[in-house]
């Protein structure tokens, strides 16, 4: 569906470009030739030569485009507002009634140098333009975001600011297309949504890219359709998991009494952004053993700078250094005890400890180092109860399969308890279990096909990352884009060495 608008629309443009150009007097082929077309316009309306070449600027260059195209426009004898806006928003419609309409005529530069604009109406367009610009960049091109929590340090630190490419999966139409500019869910000072429901857009994707293993994706929160808004709960406690903890005294009913008011819902575009490591694709199994994720049956590398709790025993003194242990890049987990502590130093630190770093530094302190692994819980998705077997924890996992579009699976129990949000909330259908027969839309089903990708995130601070392993699968259409690059970072000022890094 992508391919074949942006096929209607590159070839509505050419044509009407065709029909202008011979207007105008230029040799109406040269039209047809990408770049070479808009190197005609600036020589017939006689614009400096830089403008040609300040194209060529990666993502700034698209909107140079667009304004050379308007100034053509112009040259037409069209400068009101709703001729820039046309040329903006469907060229591949405007144009071709500028080439071919018999009203129309190519009038020159000396009607572009008669035509005087009053100086609120310069304002105004450059307002404008500039902000249909930012919401195109932000929607299809790039935005940028920032690392508010450490879930993947030391890979992306708090303060990180980030730019996430929007083309490397294939740009989203927004659900919401109706909404404040600049703002993501609520407008600022007033607590009120920034959007408006009554135009929803299905999910579509033009030039769609699978997300591939180990991409750091940014996507909007699944879990976030309902949520309680407010400071204590929103994204960090999630409204399904204040239902389980209030599970003996009502659940559903108890939330709705305590948090009616401040419960409210959001489409899919308009849940938080989160930041996560694609660990597992559409139709992996994933099992994490001992801290380990394997995919497939396959052990994964760690990333040189995933963190994780190690246990350190000091048996040659009665605490261990802060300050030798900040010296390694190593943060003390709060509230553990003097001679046994958990600590989470980065892999390139680790791997510096036992090449004797620590020794030398601290040659009282000899320290051995071993893995903190969690026990079993029951916060962990899918929440199995002790009645299932299910003995999971967050450093022994699954094994879990990760649903696939076009692929099935028969409706079981076990199944049901994995799969029925993806099946119900994440695709849209309507199921009912009657009597142990179950139905979905209606018809009595024995399986069912998913209608989408889906993916398995985690952050590279494995204990200490709120992911897939407490709230499930992320949909394909969730998916906003993949982080690319940090253009700044501070902490207490500037981190320099890590503007303008690439994301690996």
């Amino acid at each position: 569906m992508g391919w074949i608008i942006f096929i209607v629309v590159m070839l509505g443009s050419l044509i009407g470009l065709y029909g202008m150009f011979k207007k105008a007097g230029i040799a109406p082929w040269k039209a047809l030739i990408p770049l070479y077309n808009t190197w005609c316009m600036v020589q017939k309306m006689e614009l400096k030569k830089v403008w040609f070449f300040l194209q060529l600027i990666p993502i700034a260059g698209q909107f140079i485009t667009i304004w050379i195209c308007i100034k053509f426009v112009e040259h037409f004898g069209r400068f009101g507002f709703l001729h820039h806006a046309a040329t903006v928003f469907i060229p591949f419609i405007y144009f071709p009634y500028l080439g071919f309409s018999k009203n129309e005529r190519y009038a020159g530069i000396a009607v572009v140098k008669n035509y005087k604009k009053s100086g609120a109406r310069e304002w105004i367009d450059a307002a404008v333009f500039a902000i249909v610009a930012a919401t195109l960049i932000r929607t299809f091109v790039f935005e940028a975001y920032t690392i508010p929590t450490p879930s993947e340090e030391k890979t992306l630190l708090v303060n990180d600011f980030l730019f996430v490419s929007k083309m490397a999966y294939g740009p989203r139409i927004p659900n919401t297309p109706l909404a404040m500019p600049f703002v993501h869910h609520t407008i600022p000072g007033l607590n009120v949504k920034s959007y408006v429901e009554w135009i929803h857009i299905p999910y579509t994707r033009w030039f769609a890219s699978p997300v591939k293993r180990n991409d750091a994706v940014v996507f909007n929160f699944p879990v976030n359709d309902t949520l309680i808004n407010t400071p204590e709960y929103g994204s960090q406690i999630t409204y399904y998991e204040a239902i389980r903890q209030a599970a003996n005294q009502g659940g559903r009913d108890k939330i709705w009494e305590l948090y009616g008011d401040n419960i409210t819902t959001r489409p899919v575009d308009k849940r938080e952004n989160f930041i996560k490591r694609c660990v597992a694709v559409a139709g992996d199994t994933l099992q994490i053993m001992n801290g380990v994720v394997h995919i497939n049956g396959k052990a994964q590398e760690s990333f040189p700078k995933a963190e994780r709790f190690y246990k350190v025993i000091n048996p040659k003194a009665t605490s261990v250094e802060p300050e030798d242990l900040k010296q390694l890049g190593i943060t003390i987990h709060e509230g553990e005890n003097i001679g046994d502590v958990r600590i989470y130093p980065n892999g390139e630190t680790l791997v510096n400890i036992t090449n004797d770093e620590w020794y030398k530094m601290t040659p009282a302190n000899k320290a051995l180092f071993s893995y903190y692994t969690y026990g079993p819980t029951p916060d962990l998705f899918p929440y199995y109860d002790d009645s299932t077997g299910k003995n999971w924890s967050s450093d022994n996992y699954g094994p879990i399969w990760v649903p696939k579009k076009g692929a099935s699976i028969q409706l079981t129990p076990d199944n049901l308890i994995r799969y029925r949000r993806c099946i119900e909330v994440y695709e849209g259908n309507k199921f009912e279990n009657r009597g142990g027969k179950y139905f979905i839309n209606g018809a009595e089903a024995a399986s069912y096909t998913f209608k989408m990708d889906y993916f398995w995130l985690m952050g590279d601070n494995r204990h200490n990352s709120l992911d897939s392993r407490y709230w499930g699968f992320v949909p394909e259409d969730h998916v906003v884009g993949r982080a690319s690059l940090i253009w700044f970072s501070y902490e207490n000022g500037p981190r320099w060495n890590r503007l303008f890094r690439w994301i690996k």
